[in-house]
């Protein structure tokens, strides 16, 4: 997966290219690309991309990436899919054996919260699960799930935070007139003069991409992207 990550680009199409043989013999042969980069002059991709010709795989494993950190069951996927229980879990399947590390870390993470009755984030806030001896098993599967997702998103915040505390020390900011105004998720908007936003959104991305005191203590890369507009909605 950290490959994956340095490597770029399209993440979810090149997570559908590892789960399924097929499309990625389809983009050995070049019948398919995993993405395209146009050169002056071109207005279309020689051959139809991985996105557009394999859309339904795409779309299985995009929503794969985002609720394995849910810790979301087949079950659960059979009904966002309208597909078999059986279905849902090959698919599951497919994308855990590309990513067999991820599994490894999940069963972790639950044997902690059975073991320890916590979890922690990235900077080390832990989840209580004070309950978890005398769970049902309804409440064992929530409990697991949570143990999944809390140090996965509690670590995203953690990030956030020390990004926009990065922001709002940054004294060079401050001289240009610059000011935090709102965080949204893993969004920040700054209010300034025009004159200084490309100074400005360039101090930004240094904040965010190395948010522990001016460093990234992560093993992967922070890819920031920013804008200056006159609005949020025209810099979305």
């Amino acid at each position: 997966m950290m490959d994956a990550f340095r490597l770029g680009g399209d993440f979810h199409s090149r997570t559908a290219m590892n789960m399924y043989p097929y499309i990625r013999e389809a983009i050995d042969k070049k019948h398919v690309l995993l993405e395209w980069h146009p050169q002056p002059g071109e207005d279309k991709p020689p051959v139809p991309l991985l996105k557009d010709a394999f859309a339904s795989e795409r779309r299985k494993a995009k929503m794969l990436n985002f609720s394995i950190a849910y810790g979301k069951t087949p079950v659960g996927l059979s009904r966002d899919w309208k597909v078999s229980v059986q279905e849902a879990k090959k698919t599951v399947d497919l994308w855990y054996s590309d990513r067999k590390e991820v599994l490894t870390w999940q069963e972790e993470r639950k044997k902690e919260a059975r073991e320890k009755n916590c979890v922690h984030t990235l900077l080390g806030r832990a989840r209580q699960f004070p309950s978890v001896a005398h769970a049902t098993n309804s409440q064992k599967g929530h409990i697991e799930r949570a143990a999944i997702n809390t140090p996965v998103q509690g670590s995203a915040a953690d990030v956030a935070m020390c990004a926009m505390l990065e922001i709002s020390k940054n004294a060079r900011l401050k001289e240009l007139g610059w000011k935090l105004l709102l965080q949204v998720h893993d969004e920040v908007i700054l209010e300034g003069p025009t004159e200084s936003a490309e100074v400005a959104k360039a101090i930004v991305v240094e904040c965010m991409s190395k948010p522990f005191n001016g460093k990234n203590i992560l093993q992967v890369d922070l890819s920031v992207d920013a804008k200056c507009a006159q609005n949020w909605y025209s810099a979305k």
